[in-house]
């Protein structure tokens, strides 16, 4: 409180009480008046009976509480209020013990901490739908709009519960922030501080590979994906990166679109580029002037590598197109798909499987020619539920439709022992491949490893081949043969008959009659069961001889699990290749076997896979520099392009038919937020607003 003079309160007709209505009134005992003390250095024009003057004061008592003077006119002049004001800021600085710009500081402080919560609000809703791949906008996103879209409903949402969301959505428009503009900038910053991330740990471990693929979206543009293939602290990561819109198709155009990528992201391709992965289509691998050889001329350690799970399609592929009877067998498993999908056989269907076995009835999945792994659903639920198909065809013969009935007879008739031996032999090898397709995909697996699943598969299917074997599929068939209540006598068919005019002559070749097979079980081995066993190892070895190159026995020879584990004339050639000092190399070699040995007596656990020995190799990367270099080559090198394709399912769920006037930026910047989920949930919402604030130009409201 500011000094009251206490001497001279009794004096004739001043009230002492004043002091509770009017704080600011001042006695003066040499004067016998009161003074207003916020505005004493003041001279206020009022008349001379009714206002407080500098020089003289107040004291005319009688008329001091009238209506219209005295000290409630004073209160209602302009200067009081203003020297009133400044009083009160001049007593809160006393109170606080700090200055007026320490109070404007911090008031401007709490108003911009308002605006980074706010900002950080908006950002965790676009953050929260790009995860969980949901459309932002809506239709129509004005007031009173009954769907403005998931964006504007969430942040509706949230305003009833946190009073500041509530006070700025009622601001005025530019300074909302709610504006598609100011949504792709925020996409665009989270877009790339989960870049930056993934560029960071590119850049540590030195070398990677790249992988790629293109697809068509709901607007017909072609989105090429790409996928960096990296090892960073004891892991190996396939890491999205970005889509990127291809306006040529051609190796020219495709080629300078993945440089352009790499220049981009700051990325140093011409010597840590070490692998291409694509799916070995003849624009990426041609030799002369497909993509990777025109990558290859800048990059000269960037190796192609056909993906191995496109070439295990191809070997299964290959088997059914040589086979005449698993074409037929697959053509007459996909009329079985659609029969069965109809209305009102597929009522049926159900109805028969829950009466037959209760519980959830089965699909019949429909046959592709790219994803093989439904072939073995196919037949898996065939197999499993060929009872109840007899039971419903059987049925459907018998009514009087007559297209359906038709249908249901051919078919039936189609179904005999033959068919049965195809589905347990299909079901069999198809099971092995599929698991080998499976492993093949994992983003963790390496060249070495994919090339034992593939030696192990051979062998598998080689034991296939033998008598053992056979007789326990045939077994197996005559069993699933007695539960569809199928006989496995068949009666004796007529020969083929020979032209008369060729009795005399020794037929070196068919004579033109299809000659018709028995469905017993030798004529079955002969004639169908070898020929698909042969017919996949044969293009098992065909397309994975990559094998026997120079870098797949250099890796081999870093996988622990080989038989030519560190031997020096297959890692030297590797070492060679990517410009390794081999003098080094051989030091470091003979040194790694003896602290392998010294560990191994210490009781450490043996070291299996590759991406083990490298993980190993890590903490003492200084001693075995081209060792360990080396091993990183290694494990980058890309196995299969199936990150590509996992990242276009994500592609059809950002840009559905109700989104397909989105910009190829946002898209992008929604793809690495959805396919990268897991970084993008961890990220740093402060950072996120510095750099938000940086970038961002024209702000409606301050940040910092």
């Amino acid at each position: 409180m500011f000094p009251k003079t206490e001497q001279g309160n009794r004096k004739r007709g001043f009230n002492v009480a004043w002091y509770k209505d009017f704080p600011w009134l001042e006695y003066s005992i040499s004067k016998d008046s009161v003074f207003c003390y916020p505005c004493r250095h003041f001279s206020l024009p009022n008349a001379p009976n009714t206002v407080f003057k500098s020089e003289t004061g107040f004291c005319n008592w009688k008329k001091a509480l009238c209506r219209h003077g005295g000290f409630k006119d004073h209160c209602k002049s302009d200067h009081h209020r203003s020297a009133m004001f400044a009083w009160t800021q001049y007593k809160l600085t006393v109170e606080k013990k700090t200055s007026m710009t320490t109070l404007m500081n911090e008031e401007r402080e709490k108003k911009l901490a308002e605006n980074r919560m706010y900002i950080k609000s908006i950002a965790e809703v676009l953050l929260l739908t790009a995860v969980q791949n949901l459309s932002q906008r809506g239709h129509r996103e004005s007031e009173g709009s009954d769907n403005p879209g998931n964006f504007l409903a969430i942040l509706d949402t949230i305003a009833k519960h946190d009073p500041l969301i509530k006070k700025r959505l009622k601001a005025h428009r530019n300074a909302k922030y709610t504006s598609k503009n100011i949504q792709n900038e925020i996409l665009e910053t989270l877009a790339e501080m989960v870049q930056q991330e993934i560029i960071n740990e590119v850049k540590q471990s030195e070398v990677f590979s790249v992988i790629a693929d293109e697809t068509k979206d709901l607007q017909k543009k072609e989105q090429m994906s790409f996928v960096i293939r990296y090892f960073y602290n004891g892991a190996i990561y396939e890491s999205f990166l970005d889509f990127v819109k291809a306006d040529h198709l051609d190796a020219a155009g495709l080629s300078s679109l993945i440089i352009k990528c790499f220049e981009k992201h700051g990325l140093e391709y011409r010597s840590n580029l070490v692998g291409q992965g694509y799916d070995g289509a003849a624009v990426m691998s041609g030799k002369h002037s497909g993509v990777c050889t025109r990558i290859q001329e800048v990059a000269k350690y960037a190796f192609y590598v056909h993906c191995q799970a496109h070439c295990l399609n191809l070997v299964i592929v290959d088997s059914v197109k040589s086979v005449a009877e698993a074409g037929c067998f697959f053509s007459l498993m996909q009329k079985l798909h659609n029969f069965l999908s109809g209305s009102y056989v597929h009522t049926k269907w159900l109805d028969v499987q829950r009466e037959m076995y209760g519980g959830q009835p089965r699909e019949m999945p429909s046959l592709s020619d790219t994803r093989w792994a439904c072939r073995y659903s196919a037949c898996h639920n065939v197999l499993e539920r060929l009872p109840a198909v007899y039971s419903v065809l059987q049925k459907i013969a018998q009514e009087k439709d007559g297209d359906r009935a038709t249908d249901a007879r051919g078919i039936l008739a189609q179904l005999d022992v033959g068919f049965i031996g195809v589905l347990v032999t299909f079901h069999k090898v198809l099971g092995q491949s599929k698991f080998l397709s499976d492993m093949l995909q994992s983003p963790s697996l390496d060249l070495a490893a994919a090339a034992t699943l593939v030696e192990s598969l051979l062998l598998t299917l080689q034991q296939y081949r033998s008598d053992a074997c056979f007789e326990d599929l045939w077994k197996e068939v005559e069993e699933t043969a007695v539960k569809c209540d199928l006989s496995l006598e068949k009666a004796e068919r007529r020969l083929p008959k020979i032209n008369a005019r060729l009795c005399d002559y020794i037929l070196m070749a068919p004579s033109g009659e299809r000659k018709v097979q028995k469905d017993d079980k030798e004529s079955f081995k002969r004639h169908v069961y070898y020929p698909v066993l042969d017919s996949m190892m044969g293009e098992l070895q065909r397309r994975f001889s990559d094998t026997n190159c120079c870098i797949m026995k250099g890796i081999q020879a870093l996988s622990p699990q080989s038989t030519s584990f560190l031997e020096k004339e297959p890692l030297f050639a590797f070492a060679n290749i990517f410009d390794s000092d081999v003098d080094d190399l051989a030091n470091e070699v003979y040194q790694i076997k003896r602290v392998l040995e010294r560990k191994k007596k210490g009781g450490m656990v043996n070291v299996i896979t590759l991406t083990e020995f490298v993980a190993f190799l890590e903490p003492f990367k200084d001693v075995f520099h081209e060792l360990f270099r080396l091993g990183k080559i290694a494990v980058v090198t890309p196995v299969s392009s199936a990150s590509c394709e996992r990242s276009f399912s994500v592609l059809t769920l950002i840009k559905n038919h109700l989104r397909t006037t989105m910009g190829d930026a946002r898209l992008s910047h929604l793809g690495v937020l959805s396919v990268e989920s897991r970084r993008a949930r961890s990220l740093d919402l402060d950072e996120f607003v510095k750099r938000f604030s940086s970038k961002h130009g024209n702000r409606r409201i301050l940040l910092f």
